[in-house]
């Protein structure tokens, strides 16, 4: 005996196999023997199909709530951005009209995060 060699299978054939299982225009024999497939196998895939259908739906809305929840965070963290931008540059300003040295200043903060990094 020989032994039949293993066949991938696309989704798209498998996809078209279930849909024609599902219409009920043909039994579930006459599709398999037209596909040289196995009747279990055909009935499997249109049971799956069925099953799964309103994930089609699901899916998109759930995307759609996803990509919602990621612009509304977006915006948030460019506004949050962009008043801290505000601020600095405000700081900045008043620290000249003050007379205060800022380089002093970012060598003693960027001492204090170098002993922070170094501690973890």
């Amino acid at each position: 005996m020989s032994k039949r060699k293993r066949r991938h299978l696309t989704a798209e054939f498998k996809a078209r196999v279930a849909k024609e299982a599902l219409k009920e225009e043909q039994t579930i024999q006459q599709i398999a023997k037209d596909n040289d497939i196995a009747p279990t196998q055909v009935s499997a895939w249109k049971k799956e199909l069925e099953e799964r259908m309103t994930e089609i739906f699901d899916r998109k809305n759930a995307i759609d709530e996803a990509a919602q929840k990621q612009e509304k965070l977006t915006a948030r963290l460019e506004r949050k951005v962009g008043q801290l931008v505000i601020e600095k540059e405000f700081l900045e300003k008043k620290c000249d009209q003050l007379g205060i040295d800022l380089s002093e200043r970012e060598s003693i903060h960027r001492t204090r995060l170098d002993r922070r990094v170094e501690e973890k």
